[in-house]
């Protein structure tokens, strides 16, 4: 008997399984794939993601196989820098190997305590008002007081769940690959440059040695876009826009993705829940998808942790579903409106040159790129300074840093008054009484996730809050 079952291994399992091993959780993350990603695709971490692995000291070693940028540009592909001043001490993109972040946050997992086990399929399950039953490819029936889907955007658990997935279907697709080319590199500079004033989703720069990164647009969606493209494929591509397709031979790998919007009508069907590309996918356009799904596995872990070690308020639950749908609602709006951007339409070239203006304005600028780095997000925890429901920066305390401070995955009251307590819920809360800390308000309650969700000074408010998000006190 398993506390949780989780369907998938990619980076929004892993991180689920990691945070709910942080409070004794028994977790088993079932993947499919025998064998992890080999294709060596950048993806990148944004701002509140890497907050996020600073809260559990994983940083340190993502960064080591990482390289930083500035975080400007990223909105359409819109040339600005990034606006001076961002609220976070991890203001820059991490561009990381997508291999390497799988591997890293599976490890984490694993180092905490979860099982893993690969080449194991979900072809099945049926839920009661005590747990799930889950059925493997292999006929192997397995129990566990909850499922959750993290299987991708072809998600068996949500069509088996029954959840609608509505929203738009693919209408063009993108080919990504690696692979050798024969013209000259000048040559292949000039043409990039030449098709890059109107289009700009199309690439192909130099990666390593004798290796070049494709990024082809195509017209359509083809009969078979499950499948890997062909290197044909890509020769048929690259005519199209280029009028050559530059000798390109001996792929190392070939991928396409789509341009399909979708969102699923809800997280949680009883003890069955989604997240990540189960829930809601949309194109890579800005980068947010792997972000989208590891800040959904942050706050679900300690409510659902919560839930299985018998704490939790009745409805903590049901506000993973509250506070994460309409984050990806403005996730897929704002892909939609970059997708237009893109466009190599008049009108939307238009409206391109119009948001390109106007991004030199400090605050658009800013608005956008705390749009897409999820640094701008405020959860709805009811009326209050403006500061609350939203995520606390890192800050300096007299004795090392907040987010040092957040690696077991508990939440915490930093009080600058010292004259407040938390007996009752020390067993799952942490208290922190420091006048010095570079705060702005007397006193705050942190949820592991690092979202505010009380500011104050007085105890009996501070009750009243810590038993709303954490449940009735001890004996």
């Amino acid at each position: 008997m398993f506390d949780a079952i989780i369907a998938g291994c990619g980076p929004t399992g892993a991180m689920l399984a990691a945070e709910l091993r942080l409070h004794d959780v028994r977790v088993l993350v079932l993947e499919k794939e025998t064998e992890p990603v080999s294709f060596v695709r950048i993806v990148g971490l944004h701002i509140r993601s890497l907050e996020l692995m600073a809260m559990r000291g994983l940083l340190d070693r993502i960064l080591e196989r990482g390289r930083q940028r500035p975080v400007g540009g990223i909105f359409a592909a819109i040339t600005k820098p990034a606006p001076e001043g961002l609220d976070s001490a991890h203001a820059y993109l991490l561009g990381i190997p997508q291999p390497v972040i799988d591997h890293l946050l599976e490890e984490h997992a694993i180092e905490l305590g979860a099982q893993v086990r690969r080449g194991c399929a979900v072809a099945g399950f049926e839920q009661d008002e005590q747990g799930v039953t889950v059925e493997l490819a292999d006929g192997e029936r397995l129990r566990s007081r909850y499922l959750i889907g993290c299987d991708g955007a072809r998600s068996t658990v949500r069509k088996l769940l029954g959840v609608g997935f509505p929203g738009e279907p693919a209408r063009t697709e993108t080919l990504m690959g690696e692979m050798e080319v024969g013209a000259p590199q000048d040559e292949i500079a000039a043409k990039v440059t030449e098709i890059r004033e109107t289009n700009k989703v199309f690439s192909l720069g130099h990666f390593r040695e004798g290796v070049y990164r494709v990024v082809v647009p195509t017209v359509g969606v083809g009969e078979d876009h499950a499948e890997p493209p062909t290197l044909e494929d890509f020769k048929q591509g690259l005519r199209a826009i280029a009028g050559t397709d530059f000798g390109v031979h001996s792929p190392r790998w070939l991928s396409r993705y789509g341009d399909a919007t979708r969102l699923a009508e809800r997280y949680r069907v009883g003890r069955v829940l989604l997240a990540g590309d189960a829930a809601h996918i949309h194109p890579p356009t800005g980068g947010q998808g792997l972000n989208l799904g590891v800040q959904d596995a942050v706050n679900l872990g300690w409510k659902l942790a919560a839930q299985i070690r018998g704490w939790a308020p009745e409805t903590l639950l049901d506000t993973y579903d509250a506070e994460r749908h309409p984050v990806a609602e403005d996730v897929l709006e704002n892909t939609r409106a970059q997708m237009e951007l893109l466009s190599t339409e008049p009108g939307p070239r238009s409206v391109r040159r119009l948001l390109t203006e106007l991004m030199d304005f400090d605050e658009v600028n800013r608005y956008l790129i705390e749009k897409i780095t999820a640094i701008g997000i405020r959860y709805d925890f009811g009326a209050g300074p403006d500061l609350l429901g939203r995520r606390l920066r890192d800050i300096d305390l007299k004795q090392g840093r907040l987010y040092d401070r957040l690696h077991r995955g508990r939440p915490l009251v930093l009080d600058r008054t010292e004259r407040l307590r938390v007996e009752g819920w020390s067993d799952r809360v942490d208290l922190i009484a420091d006048h010095a800390a570079a705060l702005d308000v007397p006193a705050i309650l942190l949820r592991p996730d690092g979202h505010i969700a009380w500011i104050g000074e007085h105890q009996q408010e501070l009750n009243y809050h810590l038993a709303r998000w954490f449940g009735k006190p001890a004996n």
